[in-house]
């Protein structure tokens, strides 16, 4: 049932035009000024705001801009007694749907909010499809850490500034890129992706800016580069740390001045474009191995935002692998497939060196070879690769001496454990009943270290 919401100082209006909503099996809600609107539409998602213009305090044309601003799809309709070209005008060019004078014909008003409605519904169909093409999937997670990264991507998306992404491989860095586009003012403008670690160092500065055609053995024809193809939208520079000297360079001056020049050209062509990067390097380290361009690095890194593997947020497993189940069914035309408490348990011990991209591997594995439920033997059969699985699936023929055997258990043990209480030393040594000096002791033997 489509949600409204009526924004009028004048108790009359908003009974009226409330009864007439529901009347039409609309769910309407009420407010009785400017700051209470604002607060309800912040709050919840309306189809259809009605609102008043001339309101004391905060009036209607500045709860449509301040709403417009963080909720861009919300439909507005504005009502005023006091219409004039000029107002109406106005509050179209802030981003009102229609503009209504006081009283409202029935008529046009329930047609115009039929209207805004359809609009509305066509924007979010417009969007689904749009993530459905790029397959651009949720950042699923409710750990401390992946809500903040949400946060952040809420908080920079609508701005231009250069964002860097790190994390390992697997771990999601190209789908944090495109939420920040999607969300950003530039979404529909074109996202464009170069890999880096791809593309030969030879061939890196063709791809980037573009040569004219004899610029170069090979150049049978002009070729516009990624900067020119991404302008008026976003250049994702996947893999960063992997580009040459020679490129960065060109990359730094192209990032100061925004424009670049194609290779066998002196033409200079300006471009409008924001950068977002992403490595599963150490820039730093680099940087200190002269491998990377300090300055090229300061350019870049305005926003950071690091993606964490998923070893280190295994409380998120559950809800990405039940969602992974839910697409692959969508895709494969399965019925809806479910995961029993104890497979899950089983995947949540494991320890996810491809992050989430592995784990999307091995939920397809578990959903087209179990027969409809995934239960613990399932996972314990099909989601560790054969490689890491000796004869008979059991962990006994790995080891002929029993010392090895006993080292192997107890640094598997104590590496859980450090896990399950987020390397907390003092904590995990009294849960394992021991000094926190035996367990320094025990790290050091057997090598265990919290990996950055």
């Amino acid at each position: 049932m489509a949600k409204l919401l009526i924004i009028d100082d004048e108790e009359v209006i908003r009974y009226t035009l409330k009864e007439i909503l529901e009347y039409e099996d609309y769910t309407a809600d009420e407010a009785s000024n400017g700051t209470e609107g604002l607060d309800l539409i912040m709050k919840n998602d309306y189809d259809v705001v009605l609102c008043d213009i001339k309101m004391p305090g905060m009036d209607g044309l500045e709860v449509l801009e301040r709403a417009i601003e963080k909720k861009p799809d919300t439909q507005f309709i504005m009502i005023s007694g006091h219409g004039t070209i000029e107002t109406a005008v106005e509050a179209t060019k802030k981003g009102a749907y229609d503009f209504l004078e006081k009283p409202p014909d029935l008529n046009r008003l329930l047609v115009t909010i039929r209207n805004a409605m359809d609009k509305s519904t066509l924007v979010t169909e417009t969007k689904r499809l749009r993530r459905k093409i790029t397959k651009t999937r949720k950042i699923i997670g409710q750990s401390p850490v992946m809500e903040k990264i949400q946060e952040t991507i809420d908080r920079v998306a609508a701005t231009d500034a250069r964002v860097l992404i790190t994390g390992s491989n697997g771990t999601g860095k190209e789908l944090v890129a495109r939420w920040i586009h999607e969300k950003s003012t530039r979404a529909d403008g074109p996202l464009v992706e170069v890999n880096c670690a791809a593309i030969p160092s030879e061939l890196i500065e063709s791809e980037l800016f573009g040569h004219e055609k004899g610029s170069f053995t090979g150049a049978y024809k002009q070729r516009i580069g990624k900067f020119e193809q991404a302008n008026g939208g976003t250049l994702f520079l996947d893999e960063i740390g992997d580009m040459s000297l020679s490129a960065q360079a060109k990359v730094l001056r192209a990032l100061q001045e925004n424009k670049i020049t194609r290779i066998g050209s002196d033409k200079q062509i300006s471009v409008d474009v924001r950068i977002i990067s992403a490595t599963n390097k150490d820039l730093l380290h680099e940087i200190e191995e002269n491998r990377f361009r300090e300055d090229l690095y300061h350019r870049l890194s305005v926003i950071l935002i690091h993606v964490p593997p998923l070893r280190e947020r295994k409380e998120d497993i559950p809800l990405i692998a039940r969602e992974f189940l839910r697409e692959i069914a969508d895709e494969y035309g399965m019925p809806n497939l479910d995961i029993e408490e104890g497979a899950m348990q089983q995947l949540m011990r494991l320890e996810w060196t491809g992050n989430v991209r592995e784990l999307h591997n091995v939920i397809e594995r578990l959903a087209i070879l179990s027969n409809g439920t995934i239960k613990e033997q399932d996972v314990l059969d099909y989601a560790v690769p054969q490689r890491r699985r000796k004869k008979g699936n059991s962990i006994f023929h790995e080891f002929n001496k029993f010392q090895s055997f006993k080292d192997h258990i107890e640094k598997q043990f104590i590496l859980h454990k450090l896990e399950a209480n987020n390397w907390n030393i003092s904590k995990t040594a009294e849960m394992l009943e021991i000094q926190r000096s035996h367990l320094y002791n025990k790290m050091e033997k057997y090598g265990i270290k919290r990996e950055s």
